[in-house]
């Protein structure tokens, strides 16, 4: 018999058949009453597979009395509690490293579109408006002075981007890092007031949330740019839309938002705002790779050998 498991969203077709051909899986996203999809064959269930952003509630890992690993699709543990899980015995696993360029490049690409105006460009000339006038003029990106909130992983490689870009760099994280050239900064708050850009790559979760907030943006000031490829809880939203509103902030590039998929509509107006619709990772390669490691995990537990990536 096939191990069953719950597979909360969709991922790659590869990697769904992948998944198909060794186990049982209960999509919970095409089932027209979940609660009762769950109630009939949670105790059956070993495995539950979900992405980082969506996460898996308590409520959901408490009707599978028998499940031991959840296999996050993605990086991102906010949206499990970890401590719940470990109290129950049930292993979790992310896929590290491996969507780490794509969303590095995709804070770049953020930069460059909110500073040079890219999309506004795109739009003026779709619009047929480019022959009876011209834009204002854009932010020059290179030279620029970056601040970045958090240094793990995407950190660094949104900091390895920049020095190509001539750009002088600073952090601020839970600790310095003795193996970078870059410059710490111990109050985020003063990272902001020295920075042209703050890149937010820092993890999501209680400890972060709302981190920037009023006084951030403020600090950063209305020539800054925020550019936002990490979680929207670390970013108090609604201080946010203030101060791109009234002018405080000079612009942002957003990728993930507090409540997605629902983005604040004052957003929508806003020129000097470049929306994405949480897409850092979103790449064929990155995608598949990332499912390529969700389905290591997922081999390495049913066999009992030691998963490849755990976080508990």
């Amino acid at each position: 018999m096939k191990p069953e498991i719950v597979l909360v969203e969709p991922m790659m077709p590869a990697v769904e058949a992948a998944l198909d051909a060794a186990y049982v899986v209960h999509r919970l996203s095409q089932a027209p009453d979940r609660t009762r999809l769950l109630a009939e064959v949670g105790s059956r269930v070993r495995a539950v597979v979900t992405g980082g952003a969506t996460g898996v509630s308590n409520a959901v890992v408490d009707v599978c009395p028998n499940l031991g690993i959840i296999a996050i699709n993605g990086i991102g543990t906010d949206a499990v509690d970890l401590e719940h899980a470990r109290a129950r015995g049930i292993r979790v696993t992310t896929t590290p490293g491996v969507l780490t360029d794509d969303v590095a490049d995709m804070a770049m690409g953020l930069i460059l579109a909110a500073s040079r105006r890219l999309v506004v460009g795109d739009r003026f000339v779709r619009a047929g408006q480019w022959p009876g006038g011209k834009l204002p003029l854009a932010r020059k990106v290179t030279g620029k002075r970056l601040g970045i909130l958090g240094l793990g992983r995407i950190g660094r490689a949104v900091a390895e981007r920049a020095v190509g870009f001539g750009m002088s760099i600073a952090y601020t994280n839970r600790e310095v890092c003795e193996d970078v050239p870059y410059r710490y900064v111990a109050s985020l708050e003063d990272l902001a007031r020295g920075s042209d850009i703050l890149v937010v790559a820092a993890s999501g979760g209680p400890a972060t949330r709302n981190l920037v907030g009023r006084a951030v943006l403020d600090a950063l000031g209305p020539e800054g740019i925020l550019v936002n490829v990490a979680r929207g809880s670390v970013v108090d939203e609604p201080e946010l839309v203030a101060a791109l509103v009234e002018g405080r902030l000079g612009g942002a590039g957003l990728d993930v938002f507090a409540d997605e998929p629902h983005v604040p509509e004052a957003l929508f107006a806003l020129d000097n705002v470049v929306l994405a619709p949480h897409q850092a990772s979103a790449t064929v390669e990155t995608r598949t790779a990332m499912g390529d490691l969700v389905l290591a995990n997922l081999t390495a537990f049913f066999a009992g050998q030691p998963l490849p990536t755990p976080v508990v």
